[in-house]
């Protein structure tokens, strides 16, 4: 079906990007398909260069020292406050008030918090990728594969935007092995899924402390990362593979230098050939895991698995299975090339044809909502709440399978939304033309019903919410 050319620029700056800003939908009118691709073959398009960000490692030594130094505070002012009551011939002190470890997350003005600082660079890195895209297409492909392979900083506060841009970003457009790989042996995964923790029964260390095997991160690859539930993995695979898995795990954050990076302990290795999935792998040490994590890329299970998840998150809570076929094709004949998935994402007839049903998440909103108003960043604090506020608090998914990618998981927040969009209308309204808006942002998607309801509002306030709460702007 044949699309008038500004509904179809609407709908892909809609569907596929981050939302419109003005002049978009006319800039890209002549051919909206072919805006996407060129923004795939754009250099380090999807990456964030020239920020002063630190790598993962840097941020755990720097989060460590932080912490052991505010520890060290804590304790000499407890010390003095000791020994002053005993100067004054007080009782002996509560020795239970002596101060815990703290969870350095939390805000606390009086100091600077080098856990809570490196967050919020990150976040703000993120947010200033999203806002000055110009289409915002490969951002969105961050976003996608960033939830696939999530981890929370709920666990891991300091690897989290850093793991994003070590582990997606730098393979956002490369080959999935490459990527399965980078998350894998990330730290911030190994931690987050306890890998680090895990000890092979009859390795060194295994016999020496009598410390057990830990299955978490080897279920999540195969549930969550490559094949998906029920795709014929027994337990017996799950276990087979952790025991491939250990020995995977990263230096300690207190190590001058190298603390936080990946190291394989050969000492903590199940030694000997396993069997996962039918086949034997003898590889030594590290090469082992590696070996099953390619195996894994190039699964059929994997391709049908992430097909089906891509043309959801970006189509439909029910995607087109002529869609998915044509993507998890793709996938097998480019072994496993992401950007040729998104290229066949953008020129599939049905992901234009389908009807626009899919409920944006939170973050989209928030994202198309700033863009729609040519705002400037909102204070980072300001951001992240709103963010908590719907349900998807930044890099804090509630489990290892990630937000939610269908309308069920963010339905009953969109009473919150209208608050958000009550509050922010008023801040910026003034200085926009709501009903002119209409075209900028929607053009043609936009129902009379939507324009008529825009045009009769009683202020400029009002007008700008019931833009960004109309079914148009809520809906990709």
């Amino acid at each position: 079906m044949s699309l008038d050319p500004k509904f179809a620029a609407a709908l892909a700056l809609h569907r596929f990007c981050l939302g419109p800003r003005r002049g978009s939908i006319a800039a890209i009118a002549s051919d909206p398909r072919g805006a996407l691709l060129a923004e795939l073959d754009r250099p380090d398009i999807g990456r964030i260069i020239g920020s002063n960000l630190m790598t993962s490692a840097q941020a755990v030594r720097a989060s460590f020292e932080f912490r052991a130094e505010r520890r060290a505070r804590q304790i000499v002012a407890k010390r003095e406050a000791d020994e002053r009551q005993r100067a004054m011939g007080m009782a002996e002190p509560d020795k239970s008030t002596v101060p815990n470890e703290l969870d350095a997350t939390l805000p606390n003005p009086e100091e600077r918090n080098v856990v809570r600082d490196t967050f919020r660079a990150e976040a703000s890195a993120r947010f200033t990728a999203a806002l000055g895209a110009e289409l915002g297409f490969a951002e969105r492909l961050v976003w996608f594969w960033s939830n696939h392979f999530c981890i929370s900083a709920d666990k891991v506060p300091s690897f989290a935007g850093s793991y994003e841009r070590e582990a997606i970003r730098s393979h956002v457009l490369g080959r999935f092995a490459d990527m399965l790989l980078a998350s894998e042996s990330h730290p911030g995964m190994l931690y987050y899924l306890d890998n680090a923790a895990s000890v092979g029964p009859n390795s060194v260390a295994g016999i020496n402390r009598s410390r057990g095997l830990n299955e978490n991160l080897a279920r999540e690859i195969l549930e969550l990362h490559t094949l998906g539930v029920r795709t014929g993995y027994t337990q017996d695979d799950v276990t087979s593979f952790a025991k491939v898995l250990t020995g995977w795990s990263f230096t300690g954050a207190q190590v001058p230098e190298h603390g936080g990076e990946f190291v394989f302990v050969p000492r903590l290795h199940e030694p000997g050939a396993q069997t996962v999935l039918g086949k034997s792998y003898p590889q030594p040490n590290i090469e082992q895991g590696r070996a099953v994590l390619i195996d894994l890329a190039h699964h059929p299970a994997t391709a049908q698995h992430l097909a089906y998840k891509l043309a959801r998150h970006f189509v439909a809570d029910e995607p087109p299975p002529g869609l998915v076929e044509r993507l998890a094709q793709t996938f097998r004949s480019s072994d496993g090339n992401l950007k040729e998935m998104a290229r066949v994402l953008v020129t599939s007839p049905e992901a234009w044809d389908t009807p626009r049903g899919k409920l944006k998440s939170p973050t989209e909103w928030i994202m198309a909502s700033l863009r729609a108003a040519g705002a400037e960043q909102p204070r980072i604090e300001r951001l992240l709440q709103a963010h908590a506020l719907l349900g998807q608090p930044l890099w804090r998914p509630p489990a290892p399978k990630g937000f939610s990618d269908e309308e069920g998981g963010w339905i009953d927040g969109m009473a919150s939304r209208l608050d958000i969009a009550n509050t922010f209308a008023s801040r910026v309204a003034d200085v926009l033309d709501p009903p002119a808006m209409v075209d900028e942002m929607l053009g043609p998607l936009a129902s009379a019903e939507t324009r008529q309801t825009i045009d009769r509002a009683e202020s400029r306030t009002q007008a700008f919410a019931m833009l960004l709460m109309s079914p148009e702007f809520q809906r990709r």
